[in-house]
């Protein structure tokens, strides 16, 4: 039997695609019988070493020689060798997730790859902390905007992609909501009304509701919302704020292009109307795009919270306001509204950021997210699904025969729980749509098999109910 790192692969050197030549010469050593069945194959990573070539085109090889029923890929174990007689008849679907096992995709996690190390950074950065001076200092009350150490850290953190960074109006707040709660609350009150873009971020939704802020939903197209739809609305409705996602929109994943964030920040330039940025997916890309506010420093509040890209917990957000005298009033608004970020954890977030381990942590998130985007578009159909490569979340259009309600009830029936349109939607008939998180799933292997429970239920009917007579 052949070892997990033995096989060696003559792919050639024509040029038809790496991933297929991998795969064609699986198949050749199969039927020499170099190969077996049951014999291990390398883990990706070290056939990707070995072969000189990019980790996602392995991925997409192994992906292809699964959907053609050369190999089978076990959780924890790796991938195997399948000869025609031991397979299944959909060799290509791993088995379903364990229905009792729910994967919540309703929260758009990133991903948590093994080589992030999070075990040793969390204890490297903590002990750092701890022998800090004036480390007690930590469990005290302290400024609401946070201490100079955090603001240095998110002065570096919004370095190459606003330009200048203004020490005086960095700000630190206990994560995302925290801040757009402060920054709305400064800019609208009830009876006001604030743009969005036609589909928005769910929790900024209900909290316009909750202070009683009207919301308008702005078209938007494959680059984000656009731009006429945002001089209408000044025109019509003179509102107090736009709030927008330009960098991987959450939910449809689109980023505004440069000379699209330009227009926005003209118009808002135009008519006097502060921008909400919210930059919770700005980092991900690579190269990553400059921030809208670099485009608008005088009127923008640029929030760039930590949680999307590093990790949920580390409840952080950094805030650019567009002047001092902005600053100090969001100021007093944090405190307010959430008093203090937690201490402690802005110190582990800025030794993070200080020491690189936040880039270092962001690198291996975007890998992650690649090879998962690898292996949604191995699966789904990709006039259904939209996404970015360095996005860990997705849009999938449903075919007409299910409703949204009925798929997501079905989904979370099957073990996986979703979000539909509707919940981002801030104009009626929203889009016949839901959010995928990918990175929901503990690993690669795990959303492969929860992939396939979708893509077997968008082929199929709705059920129907034991019920109904």
């Amino acid at each position: 039997m052949t070892t997990r790192d033995e096989w060696r692969p003559d792919i050639g050197t024509n040029a038809r695609p790496l991933f297929r030549a991998i795969v064609e010469a699986l198949r050749r050593d199969i039927a020499s019988g170099r190969l077996g069945d049951g014999d291990r194959l390398p883990p990706q990573r070290v056939l990707a070493a070995h072969l000189g070539i990019d980790f996602t085109t392995v991925t997409r090889a192994y992906a292809e020689a699964r959907r053609q029923g050369l190999v089978a890929t076990h959780t924890g174990r790796g991938t195997y060798v399948r000869f025609p007689g031991s397979l299944s008849h959909n060799p290509a679907r791993p088995e379903h997730p364990d229905r009792n096992t729910l994967i919540d995709m309703t929260m758009n996690l990133p991903p948590q790859p093994r080589d992030a190390h999070f075990q040793d950074r969390l204890a490297t950065g903590l002990a750092a902390v701890q022998s800090m001076p004036g480390a007690l200092d930590l469990l005290q009350y302290s400024p609401g905007a946070g201490q100079t150490a955090d603001k240095g850290a998110a002065t570096r953190w919004f370095q190459g992609r606003l330009d200048p960074v203004d020490p005086d109006c960095v700000l630190v707040s206990a994560g995302t909501q925290s801040a757009l709660t402060a920054v709305l609350t400064m800019l609208a009150g009830p009876g006001d009304h604030v743009c969005t873009e036609a589909l928005t971020y769910p929790v900024f939704r209900a909290l316009c509701a909750q202070l009683r802020i009207g919301t308008i939903g702005l078209d938007m197209d494959e680059a984000g919302l656009r731009p006429e739809a945002f001089r209408a609305a000044c025109k019509a409705h003179a509102p107090k704020a736009l709030y927008c996602c330009p960098t991987l929109h959450n939910p449809t994943t689109a980023t505004m292009t440069e000379r699209r964030r330009r227009d926005i920040a003209d118009i808002a330039a135009e008519f006097g109307i502060p921008l909400i940025e919210d930059d919770a997916y700005g980092r991900l890309p690579d190269p990553a795009p400059r921030a809208l506010a670099a485009f608008a420093p005088d009127n923008t509040y640029l929030v760039s919270g930590l949680s999307k890209c590093l990790a949920p917990g580390l409840r952080i957000a950094y805030v650019h306001a567009p002047g001092p005298r902005q600053a100090n009033r969001l100021a007093s608004a944090l405190r307010a509204t959430a008093l203090m970020p937690t201490p402690m954890t802005a110190a582990l977030a800025a030794y993070w950021i200080e020491t690189g381990s936040a880039d270092e942590i962001l690198r291996a998130i975007r890998r992650d997210a690649v090879v998962r985007q690898s292996v949604a578009g191995e699966i789904l159909d990709p006039g259904s699904f939209r996404s970015d490569p360095q996005a860990f979340h997705g849009w999938l259009t449903l075919p007409e025969h299910w409703s949204r309600s009925e798929f997501t009830s079905h989904m979370r029936s099957a073990g996986v729980a979703l979000v539909a349109s509707d919940a981002f939607a801030t104009v009626p008939n929203p889009p016949h749509a839901v959010r995928l998180c990918l990175g929901a799933a503990p690993t690669p292997e795990e959303l492969e098999r929860v992939l396939w429970t979708v893509r077997d239920a968008l082929a199929g009917p709705p059920a129907v109910s034991a019920a109904v007579g």
